[in-house]
């Protein structure tokens, strides 16, 4: 009688699918839920808002109610997307990929100042395309810059061993984000420029960098502020904002208008709103804008004071965990990279909200998740997709 014997063992190929089946499931189950559902639940509100703030205005919706509203949901699906690449990407597989990524988001900008660029609302920082869509390469330059930026300086600690990032490194990640700035503010566009400052100061705080460096680039950013006013670089319409911001009673009719409607809507909201879809300073179309940069408007008059806490605690869930995913990160590169995005977006949404309140001067910042705009949304899910695969790739629990 010949016996056989059969091995246990599974075949390589077979053992490889396994494996890669087993990672991504493991991938998957390590996301941070908290981070995706707060950051899901405002997009579904946004949504909301962007409709209620234009599906009767006949003079941008070309007489189609729903038409705002498909298009948000179109970029937010694209957004959803791209966040879902990054997390399959992984964010060491990008770092070999940031010098071409930074070199790209820098010629997009510089195509804005060619004459395929185009203005809006007084800002030279869009590009036409085909279908009535505008896209703003400044949104993708903010991803840009951190890459480049986390990727320089944890290139200095790692190979030195270094507490922190020395002379040398420092200067050249201000270099990396001094070149898009200077071509942001060519536009100009005051409030991007101000996010590469708060994701700068984001990301030198995470590497270490002295408290010298820190609170001289603070000097130095007040100080360049004032020569810029000085000199008299700012347009006309940036200087009408500022001077609105620092004189609320100025021009109640004219530069001051729009803050003022905005602080109307808000407080006409009271604890609870007059309601989704009944708030009448959004019927009766009285805040400019209010789909793009003063979507919180809507929020305040709408849900009131209850809808725009909620809104607020929201945006403080995504902020701690990406404070948490910063912390737990599994190499330095991730943790300034975690860190930028939560300075980015904590910046972002306090100047938006803070513009709508009469407390931060007007600068043009969508809401983070709940403004309309294509080129912000897929930004900002790039920057989610970016926390969520540092997440994924984490072995310590959060």
């Amino acid at each position: 009688m010949t016996v056989r014997s059969y091995s246990l063992a599974q075949p390589a190929a077979e053992q490889s699918v396994w494996t890669r089946i087993r990672a991504r499931d493991s991938v998957v189950r390590r996301l941070d839920w908290w981070l995706l559902g707060a950051a899901g639940v405002l997009a579904v509100l946004g949504a909301l808002l962007v409709y209620s703030a234009t599906r009767g205005r006949t003079d941008l919706n070309n007489g189609d109610p729903q038409y705002f509203l498909l298009r948000h949901i179109l970029n937010l699906a694209i957004g959803g997307g791209l966040a879902a690449v990054m997390v399959w990407l992984g964010h060491v597989r990008l770092r070999n990929a940031v010098p071409v990524l930074y070199v790209l988001s820098l010629l997009m900008s510089l195509a804005v100042l060619s004459p395929l660029g185009s203005s809006i609302n007084g800002s030279r920082s869009w590009i036409q395309l085909p279908g009535g869509f505008a896209f703003q390469p400044s949104e993708l330059v903010k991803v840009g810059v951190i890459l480049a930026v986390a990727t320089l300086l944890a290139a200095s600690l790692e190979s030195d061993q270094r507490p922190r990032p020395d002379t040398r490194a420092v200067l050249q990640a201000l270099g990396l984000v001094a070149l898009p700035a200077a071509i942001i503010m060519l536009m100009p566009d005051v409030g991007q420029t101000m996010v590469l400052a708060a994701i700068t100061l984001g990301a030198l705080l995470a590497s270490g960098t002295g408290r010298g460096w820190i609170l001289g680039l603070i000097g130095l950013g007040v100080g360049g502020a004032l020569v810029v006013w000085q000199a008299g670089l700012l347009d006309a319409y940036q200087i009408n904002r500022f001077a609105a911001f620092a004189n609320p009673s100025l021009d109640p009719a004219g530069v001051g208008y729009n803050t003022n409607q905005a602080r109307i809507a808000i407080g006409s909201g009271g604890l609870t709103g007059q309601g989704l879809f009944h708030g009448s300073q959004t019927t009766g179309q009285f805040v400019p804008e209010q789909h793009t940069d003063f979507i919180f408007t809507v929020v305040g008059e709408e849900l009131g004071f209850v809808g725009a806490a909620s809104v607020i605690v929201l945006i403080g869930v995504i902020l701690w965990r990406g404070c948490r995913i910063a912390m737990g990160a599994p190499d330095m590169y991730g943790t300034i990279v975690a860190a930028s995005v939560v300075a980015w977006i904590a910046f972002q949404a306090f100047q938006n909200m803070g513009m709508a309140l009469g407390i931060m001067p007007v600068t043009g910042l969508p809401l983070p998740f709940l403004s309309y705009g294509g080129s912000s949304m897929f930004a900002i899910w790039i920057a989610v997709g970016l926390l969520l695969a540092i997440r994924a790739r984490s072995r310590s629990r959060m």
